[in-house]
């Protein structure tokens, strides 16, 4: 299939649809007592009528709300609204409150898809008369059209894949966080993906040559990067199983025996954390064999030569140490593929090391979302990759890291202002600083925008949670901090005169209450000296100098961890 000729993800699933045969088995959920298998024919029936069903309430780019966790019924979902000539907007299940509110009201959808009543919960309050239908997966204590019930009558001639959605066309709008607080819509188009995912299948062509692909996916499909990932799985035509937590990722592997992973760099740390501590137990001559397969790994891996006792003993580091965990992992991965954040070097040596060939990229939701990544056959550690095929990137006089293409978000949905300050003359301003090394892959340097991405993956905006810490009376002034960690930490300034640790224990708790999980403080400390402009915390227009902060309080941060 020639994607670069697609016009809309509805025609590149439909294309690959018809190249497989209706029986080949498409995709799973892990979960107990979860028994649907789905075939390529059973997906295409599902999503046929139930875009039509779709059809019947909405007006063409109306939006439609997808709230659920990751299973078979979501891809139906998504691919379904878009082949009814809707906008699909998923969303988190790990919202706020008040996040869940302030979507509702930015994008007004005539549709809301949900899986279960834990989910819909979720959302109730928010309801307004705009809204024509609701579908949930599983039955739920409201008026609603209950899943199965849509295909109980399955009629495939009188539903049609959509030949009018073009590129430009709208695709999704996936919210991200802003720095205001609110969560951004980025506005994405079928042609936006469609070039992430022609550029990525360049990247794949050495590890996916014989078609033999399956996927395991854990990371929400609500992530922008999951999100086009799913449509590379379509590409490929792989077979996907969908996770059915993270906590038994492992065991899931086992089952799904994945030739390719994408995760963001939590998954990784989590990894090497328990692959180091079994390694350190380790004694005698197993002990020595592992120390040397990842010192032999190591040099492999930045391309330095192996001597011929080197190479001898590299091979029995294969055979009897590196082939051991590939097994543990189902035996067939070809590569971990890392996004949605900073991969931390150590990590992604030692996991090539051991033989889990392990690819950094990088990217943003507002880039659709690749732009680079590693190439299987030439990894750079150091680095995010060569720039994909299909954008351009370009570093400021500042050290800004531009990007332009087809990929680049058509705007965000109601921001007009806010789209015009990072998409200028066509180049989308990324907030990130980098360089290009002589072979044309791009190196992360520094951060730029006050965005906090954790290992997870997520944007945070930190002004956001300092400004809700401030409201509390006693709290001065406040200092997120969080970048590529597990959870959120913070510094706060209080008053010199008296003991408030009971009162500011209280006022957290009470705060992380309203705070979405990522959001919520889990560790602090108490200072009295004040962040100012003469002691170098403040900038002159009063906004907090983070590099300054973290610089000077580096350690009693990392001590939280």
């Amino acid at each position: 299939m020639n994607i670069s000729n697609c016009k809309s993800l509805i025609e590149l699933y439909f294309n690959k649809s018809r190249e497989k045969s209706r029986d080949d088995f498409f995709l799973s959920w892990l979960k107990p007592n979860y028994n649907n298998l789905y075939t390529w024919g059973e997906i295409s029936d599902k999503i046929l009528t139930l875009s039509k069903k779709i059809e019947e309430v909405i007006k063409n780019q109306d939006r439609c709300l997808l709230l659920s966790e990751n299973r078979p019924e979501w891809l139906i979902s998504d691919l379904a609204i878009m082949n009814a000539g809707g906008i699909s907007v998923p969303i988190f299940t790990t919202y706020a409150d008040s996040d869940y509110k302030y979507i509702l009201e930015d994008c007004k959808p005539s549709v809301i898809i949900v899986s279960n009543q834990t989910q819909f919960d979720k959302i109730k309050n928010y309801l307004n008369s705009e809204i024509k239908l609701i579908i949930s997966f599983e039955k739920i204590n409201y008026s609603s059209l209950i899943f199965e019930e849509i295909f109980k009558n399955i009629n495939r001639l009188d539903s049609r894949e959509n030949k009018t959605i073009n590129r430009n066309s709208i695709a999704c709008i996936i919210y991200t966080s802003g720095t205001s607080g609110n969560p951004k819509g980025v506005v994405l188009s079928h042609g936006g993906i469609l070039s992430n995912c022609e550029g990525a299948l360049d990247v794949l062509k050495p590890i996916t040559g014989d078609n033999k692909i399956v996927f395991l996916t854990w990371l929400p499909l609500s992530h922008s990067y999951e999100h086009t990932v799913q449509f590379i799985q379509i590409l490929l035509g792989a077979k996907i199983y969908y996770a059915e937590s993270l906590d038994k990722l492992i065991p899931n592997m086992n089952i799904a025996k994945p030739t390719i992973m994408t995760a963001v760099p939590r998954f990784y740390q989590n990894l090497f954390n328990k692959i180091n501590l079994n390694f350190k137990t380790q004694k005698g001559l197993k002990k020595i064999l592992i120390n040397k397969t990842i010192e032999l790994g190591i040099k492999k891996l930045n391309n330095l030569k192996l001597s011929l006792i080197e190479n001898i003993l590299n091979f029995f580091c294969d055979v009897l140490v590196r082939k051991k965990i590939r097994n543990q992992f189902g035996g067939h991965l070809r590569a971990f593929v890392s996004g949605g954040g900073a991969l931390d070097k150590n990590i992604g040596e030692f996991l090539n090391a051991i033989g889990l060939p392990t690819l950094q990229g990088y990217g943003l939701t507002e880039a659709s979302p690749v732009v680079s990544c590693n190439l299987p056959n030439k990894i750079k550690i150091e680095t995010v990759g060569p720039i994909f095929s299909t954008n351009q990137v370009k570093i400021a006089q500042d050290g800004e890291i531009l990007v332009k293409g087809e990929n680049i978000m058509i705007g965000y949905w109601n921001k007009k202002k806010e789209t015009d300050e990072v998409i200028k003359e066509g180049w989308l301003h990324t907030g990130d600083i980098g360089e290009l090394d002589e072979e044309g892959y791009l190196k992360i340097t520094d951060r730029k925008k006050d965005i906090i991405v954790n290992f997870g993956g997520e944007n945070i905006s930190p002004v956001k949670i300092e400004n809700l810490l401030c409201l509390n009376e006693h709290i001065k002034q406040s200092f997120v901090y969080g970048d590529k960690k597990n959870y959120l930490v913070a510094i706060l300034v209080v008053e010199q005169s008296f003991n408030l640790e009971e009162d500011i224990k209280i006022y957290i708790k009470k705060l992380n209450e309203s705070l979405s999980s990522i959001e919520k403080i889990k560790k602090y400390f108490l200072i009295k000296d004040e962040f100012t402009i003469e002691n170098r915390m403040l900038t002159p227009t009063l906004k907090l100098k983070r590099k300054e902060i973290t610089k000077k309080y580096f350690q009693q941060l990392e001590n939280l961890y």
